[in-house]
């Protein structure tokens, strides 16, 4: 077996396949790519058993075919610092040497019989619906909604991100209890319902490995979601169970609207969480229709600080507190210049939304208070 490849073009392919490689694997032939020759198309596959992804790339001066396995991240770390040109692979058939050459140098080791590599992509069971979506707007589903999935083990359902498939849009929803957020897109008109629970590593793995893909077909079945583009294919498994019911937790009227420059309310939490406490992160809001004031204070070190933002707010004054971290999250996602906080009182959870949303989405951020003690 024998092929041209770039160099450079190859190394693209390995180091978006190896992201599914995990760093320990309970089967070592997982730590290698499986190659596949067939005329002159060449296949890089990764798995770890619940997700494989596949690259396709084209190859010069073909000869023969076949697949066979090679250590990833030996195969990463030479092209990574290749010199950008044609190499040769060539595989005895009969020994598995494999040498790989190019004008200033060569490299010899040994590969793994192809047959080794356990089956890992799950027959699609059952009924499947499929849509074809372009990758811009799949990378805004995840980009919008991956900083809210949760952590907690005893929660898998919240582990991942919703896609719930309706047939005029596609409404990406993710929380970790003490925020959710739900982005609708209505640019797609699936024609069909569904839904499923995306995790958090293949829900990276498409966004870093796809999105420079002009188009993704997304295949749903009981138990796996696919993902095809011309360049690559990706197989999942998904969660199991049901999302909690997430519409019911969104308040249906938060009567106070508070409109801040997205800017510079983040840059002043930024600096007032500096001197809060770092167990809670706790930033109180002391609201008036002018001014906004953030204070922040940490009583094991006996530090403290405040700061206004102007504001415009319609509403009673009072105070309620947010955790930093959650809101520096929040506006560094939303991507206007103002964001509106509607609000209700201090135990009741606040909505953020951009102030004009992009066309054909919305953009709907949920963030519960914590306690203060005046």
């Amino acid at each position: 077996m024998k092929f041209n490849v770039p160099s450079k073009t190859l190394h693209s392919y390995v180091s978006a396949v190896s992201k599914v490689i995990n760093s320990k694997n309970a089967l070592t032939i997982l730590n290698n790519f499986l190659f596949t020759l067939d005329g002159d198309i060449l296949t890089v596959k990764a798995s770890d058993m619940e997700n494989s992804l596949v690259g396709r790339l084209p190859v010069t001066g073909a000869e023969g075919g076949g697949s066979f396995c090679l250590d990833a991240r030996r195969i990463v770390d030479l092209l990574k610092e290749m010199p950008d040109q044609g190499i040769t692979f060539e595989i005895d058939d009969d020994n598995l040497e494999v040498k790989i050459s190019y004008p200033n140098g060569m490299y010899n080791t040994v590969a793994i019989n192809g047959v080794e590599y356990p089956l890992t992509t799950e027959a699609q069971e059952g009924e499947t619906i499929s849509f074809t979506m372009p990758a811009d707007q799949v990378m805004k589903g995840i980009e919008n909604t991956i900083f809210a999935v949760g952590t907690d083990e005893l929660r898998p359902q919240m582990m991942g991100i919703l896609w719930d498939v309706k047939p005029d849009r596609i409404i990406f929803v993710a929380t970790d209890t003490r925020k959710l957020v739900k982005y609708t897109n209505s640019l797609i008109k699936p024609g069909s319902e569904c839904s499923f629970i995306l995790p958090l590593k293949p829900a990276t793995v498409l966004k870093n490995v796809f999105g420079k893909e002009d188009e993704i077909e997304i295949t749903v079945s009981e138990k796996s979601v696919k993902f095809n583009s011309p360049s690559f294919t990706f197989d999942c498994r998904q969660i199991k169970g049901a999302f909690p019911p997430y519409d019911k937790v969104i308040p249906a009227n938060n009567p106070y609207a508070l409109t801040v420059d997205r800017l510079s309310f983040l840059t002043a939490v930024r600096r007032v969480g500096v001197f809060g406490d770092c167990g809670n992160g706790l930033v109180k809001f002391k609201l008036t229709p002018d001014t906004l004031t953030l204070r922040a204070r940490d009583n094991s070190y006996g530090t403290s600080g405040w700061e206004s933002v102007p504001c415009s707010y319609t509403g009673n004054e009072f105070m309620i507190g947010f955790g930093a971290p959650y809101l520096i999250e929040i506006f560094s996602t939303i991507s206007t210049t103002d964001v509106i906080m509607k609000l209700s009182d201090a135990s009741h959870p606040a909505v953020c939304v951009p102030a004009e949303n992009e066309p054909d989405s919305e953009l709907l951020i949920l963030l519960m208070p914590m306690n203060i003690v005046d």
